[in-house]
């Protein structure tokens, strides 16, 4: 695969300075994430919630065409064409290609994709030199850096669950390092009663950079509770199996059980059947029994936590024990590509950033006084807080300094492609 990319602006000297090469970095950085699959990897999709890689690489780079370049006196677009084909959900700005059919999108070639974002970028990059952007072209580009570390993520999990469906199970990777990990107690940390604030200032009025979902900052009371010290592990969540937790029809939730029958759940998607291997990017792997337990649904999750005599923790829970701890975790960049075991530790909070997503019991919705980006992005967040249900923290696929304790990530509770696992919270005695 052709990895060239513009070439990275001269050391920063200025904020657009700056701001040019965290773009140089983020953008080469995608590439690379692509740089193993083939041409044909690259158009898989596997199903209609994920997105060929080729479509991530297209996207983001149409997200700064169309909400940084556009707004540039005699812009002309690249291809008008592919503004369809590359729109993913602002109707506000026209319509677009139907999503579970991206992945019929032989042409443009992936070529042709990577002389796009090469253009795109240069032209960028260049306007950051001079210092040509106004202040909302350079918000909307910092939108847009952020926008693509999730795509970068995004285009992880979608590949692993084409690579995985392919009937060779071909390994993304067979150069990722693996990690066998050694066991950590399981404590628990408990937590008086208070109230909290919770949420991040609105962005831009504020400097550092949340979406919309996470403002504004607003107060909460927090009854008394406990969480655990780490995630799961997959040597627990194999004893709730052991244990027929999958049979036991009194720990799901309906629509959780209604899925598990229909389709089939005995285990932990990308799991063997006999529970000794699962399907990592660096293909087929034995199973880490100290590792967290990932790709686990919302109601695989709060199943277990039944049986477990606990609960999921609330949103609020989860970011209160969250504030004031630095996300330093095991994140992408790290190039393991895979949760670890937690290290060593006393009683203190584990793993609460990077590793695997953590499910709560939160249902995906607006904080009081919610208010979403001005014009065409407020289609960013607000319209997709329906039956979708919170995770926080980032996982082994979140790009490192792309997460903060008030960063909501949301999914349908059915998905299970994602890198989520669970961490167990209970009220008092």
């Amino acid at each position: 695969m052709n990895t060239a990319v513009a070439s990275p602006p001269p050391a920063a000297t200025s904020p657009a300075a700056a701001l040019a090469a965290r773009y140089a970095s983020i953008r080469a950085r995608s590439v690379a994430l692509a740089a193993p699959l083939s041409a044909e990897d690259a158009m898989v999709q596997s199903m209609p919630d994920a997105s060929p890689s080729k479509w991530h690489l297209a996207h983001t780079t149409w997200f700064f065409e169309r909400f940084v370049l556009a707004s540039q006196p005699g812009h002309v677009p690249f291809n008008a064409e592919w503004h369809y084909l590359f729109n993913s959900y602002y109707q506000s700005i026209g319509p677009a290609h139907a999503r579970p059919q991206r992945g019929l999108l032989s042409r443009p070639s992936l070529e042709q994709v990577l002389h796009y974002r090469a253009r795109v970028d240069a032209q960028v990059i260049a306007l950051l030199q001079a210092d040509a952007l106004a202040p909302q072209a350079c918000h909307q580009l910092l939108l847009g850096l952020h926008h693509e570390q999730q795509h970068q993520e995004l285009l992880l999990t979608d590949i692993k669950h084409a690579l995985w469906c392919n009937p060779l199970q071909p390994a993304y990777r067979d150069d990722l390092v693996h990690h066998q990990a050694t066991a950590t107690p399981l404590r628990w940390q408990d937590s008086p009663e208070q109230i909290v604030e919770i949420g991040a200032p609105a962005w831009p009025a504020h400097a550092a950079f949340a979406y919309d979902n996470e403002s504004p900052v607003h107060r909460v009371l927090v009854p008394a509770h406990a969480l655990a010290n780490r995630p799961v592990s997959n040597a627990e969540y194999r004893q709730f199996i052991a244990a027929g937790g999958y049979a036991e029809v009194g720990l799901w939730m309906s629509e959780g059980w209604a899925l598990c029958q229909a389709e089939g759940w005995q285990h932990p998607l990308y799991w063997d059947d006999a529970l000794e291997r699962e399907f990592t990017l660096g293909g087929w792997r034995p199973l880490d029994p100290h590792a967290p337990v990932c790709h686990l649904s919302y109601f695989e999750a709060d199943a277990y936590a039944r049986w477990q005599g606990a609960r999921l923790p609330t949103e609020f829970e989860w970011e209160a024990a969250a504030a004031g701890v630095t996300p330093h975790g095991h994140f992408a960049d790290a190039d393991h590509l895979h949760p670890r075991g937690a290290p060593s530790g006393d009683h203190a909070l584990l793993q609460l950033f990077g590793d695997v997503w953590e499910w709560t019991s939160s249902a995906y919705g607006a904080y009081p006084g919610f208010r979403p980006f001005a014009g065409n992005l407020g289609e960013y967040n607000g319209k997709f807080m329906n039956g979708q249900w919170i995770l926080r923290g980032g996982s082994c696929a979140t790009p490192d300094a792309h997460v903060r304790a008030s960063y909501r990530n949301f999914f349908a509770p059915s998905a299970r492609w994602q890198f989520s696992g669970v961490r167990l919270a209970r009220d008092p005695a």
